[in-house]
Parts: C-alpha cells; structure tokens; sequence
C-alpha cells in the first residue's frame, strides 16, 4: 500500500533520506549549485512538506514552498530501492492538488543538468523549462521549470 501523507521532517527515516538526497546531489554539482532546504527551514509555515509510505516504510519525500502566487517544488527525493513503482509521479501529484487547494495555479522548480531521470519526469508531467525565478541566478548547471496547474 501506497501513502502519501504530511510529514515531519525530523523524523528520523526523512533525516537519513534528506541526507541521502544532499549526498547525491553533492556528488553531482559544486556547493554553489545545490539549493537544498536544511531541515529547520522545511518545518517553516510556508513548506509543505510530504512523506511517501510503501507497506508502512518511509521510501520518499518531497514538498513544496508556498509562495504568493506561486509554489515552489522542493527537496523531493524516492529512495533508490523503491524507484521505477512510480512513486515521483504520485508524490508531484499529491503536491500540485494541494497547491491547487490552496489556490496557486503555477508549480516551479529547480533542477540539475546531470539529473537525467527527474528532467524526464518533469517533462513528461507538464513542466516545461523558464528563466530563474525568486532568489536563483542564471546558473549553467541549473534547469527551471514550470507548469501551470
């Protein structure tokens, strides 16, 4: 059985996949290219923060930033043992209905160049590339998406 659920990114399995997802990333781009969200910032109001459950195993996680008029998809990470069941596609569903509920019609996001995999899931659920948004500079190791939801 499949869960996705809010999350306290605390908890001890989001630790150590949080931590898995910064070592990647690290092993991948310089520090200058990694935007990840410690965990204190992901407990702030504005993340929505999100845990994906498989047979009562915390296999992934993910979530947004909420912004005015605009969600930014954040820190979503599905633990190599459980990736190809389509987990990505259903925790990305989850947070654009939620976005939605809260009334935001545009999800963004921020990408890596070396990340294959996450290009083709974006691209194949709608995202389609844009220019830097909020804070982020042009970055040649970076891609940003968008979709409107």
């Amino acid at each position: 059985m499949i869960e996705i659920t809010r999350a306290d990114p605390r908890g001890a399995d989001y630790i150590r996949l949080l931590k898995a997802s910064d070592d990647y990333a690290a092993s991948l781009y310089p520090a200058e290219s990694n935007h990840m969200l410690d965990v204190e910032t992901l407990l702030r109001p504005q993340m929505n923060f999100f845990g994906v459950i498989v047979d009562g195993v915390v296999k992934g996680c993910g979530g947004f930033w909420a912004h005015e008029d605009y969600v930014e998809i954040k820190r979503v990470y599905i633990d190599p043992s459980a990736r190809g069941l389509g987990l990505s596609r259903k925790l990305l569903a989850v947070l654009e209905a939620e976005a939605r509920a809260l009334g935001v019609r545009v999800a963004l996001l921020e990408t890596g160049i070396s990340q294959p995999e996450a290009l083709g899931l974006y691209r194949a659920l709608g995202y389609v590339e844009r220019g830097p948004f909020g804070d982020y500079k042009l970055d040649p190791l970076s891609v940003f998406m968008e979709k409107m939801l």
